[in-house]
């Protein structure tokens, strides 16, 4: 079992391996007394691994009850974290109890958010997706879909234990997977080229803990030295600004992973056209997409796009924070004008 501690304002380990679902009951029991556990999760987790893990809590002394949702995107909405309040209300959820978010991005960011507004409890992640294990478990971030877009309404809220069992990725779709692939090949262009490298080629999941291991460590990095995503933190979204519009323009049909890949692939080319990367980065970012069946263009037009942008969460009055890549294994974050914003957008799709 690997193990990366997180020390943002709230300390707190994650576990990668392999049998790890089996050990959440010992691994809660670590850190808090047996308590009642309120379990998070979607239909289709739900089937898979809710029994499991309850039983890894009964067994540790804890008392479990569950709340299920829709699978999907689409139940992220204010209606489902309402559900979800009145239902911790109803199973009398204290500040004493816990919150388990077992699932993917969905789970762990509206469980995450019901956490952190239900007084002010406290939330134990178990991701069950390649992109959760990767990227959205970690670093506190909790959110709501919005109808103006995409992680409009959410809190910073750092979980207590973040457990990530690797036997779980072997349910997933492989177009599910590949969503964590896209991220991945993020943290690649961001910071690793070997890392980049690896994941381009598709023979990786032999590496799959150490793959995992590595992004924590470079989100955990980032993490502990800006928590509030102010400066460095915005590095970790590259790709997601034209990618979070694209999802939206989709009615959330494309998933997150594999709008991040259109995006990634576009923002690079601007980039490249503008003269702030190399020459070739974008076929190098297209190819290594491409080469994981992943998307790397959209038929939404550059109005539709721009339109999305514009209402980004990142806007910050008339400027909008954009990250483009330079070369694999290095960023930089570019302020733009938001009066320019559909020009980068034209420029992305030409």
């Amino acid at each position: 079992m690997r193990k990366v501690i997180v020390s943002a304002s709230t300390e707190y380990a994650v576990l990668i391996g392999r049998g790890l679902l089996a050990q959440l009951g010992t691994e809660v029991a670590k850190r808090i007394r047996p308590c009642k556990a309120a379990v998070i999760t979607d239909t289709t987790v739900e089937k898979l691994y809710a029994e499991q893990a309850e039983q890894s809590l009964a067994a540790a002394g804890f008392t479990t009850c569950r709340f299920s949702y829709p699978a999907g995107e689409g139940s992220k909405h204010i209606g489902t974290l309402s559900d979800m309040l009145e239902f911790l209300a109803e199973q009398e959820i204290t500040r004493q109890d816990i919150i388990i978010a077992l699932g993917g991005g969905v789970a762990g960011d509206m469980a995450g958010f019901a956490a952190a507004v239900y007084q002010r409890g406290i939330r134990f992640v178990v991701p069950t997706t390649f992109l959760a294990a990767v990227d959205s478990s970690v670093g506190g971030k909790t959110a709501i879909d919005l109808r103006a877009g995409k992680n409009m309404a959410g809190a910073f809220y750092q979980p207590q234990l973040v457990l990530c069992d690797v036997d779980t990725l072997d349910t997933l779709p492989e177009e599910i997977f590949a969503d964590g692939i896209a991220e991945t090949l993020k943290y690649g262009v961001i910071g690793d080229a070997k890392l980049f490298a690896e994941t381009a080629s598709g023979d990786f999941r032999e590496k799959l803990e150490e793959i995992i291991e590595t992004c924590v460590k470079m989100k955990r990095d980032i993490v502990n030295e800006d928590e509030f995503d102010t400066g460095l933190r915005q590095l970790l979204n590259l790709g997601h600004t034209l990618g979070h519009s694209i999802e939206k323009n989709s009615n959330f049909t494309l998933s997150h992973g594999h709008a991040v890949a259109i995006g990634m692939h576009l923002i690079a080319k601007v980039a490249e056209r503008s003269g702030l990367a190399e020459k070739g980065l974008a076929e190098t970012i297209r190819q290594a997409l491409l080469h994981n069946n992943l998307p790397t263009s959209t038929s939404y037009t550059a109005e539709e796009i721009a339109a999305g942008v514009l209402k980004d969460k990142k806007r910050r009055g008339g400027e909008i924070s954009f990250v483009l890549p330079t070369k694999i294994g290095h960023c930089e974050i570019v302020k733009i004008p938001t009066e320019e914003v559909l020009d980068l957008v034209r420029t992305a799709l030409a």
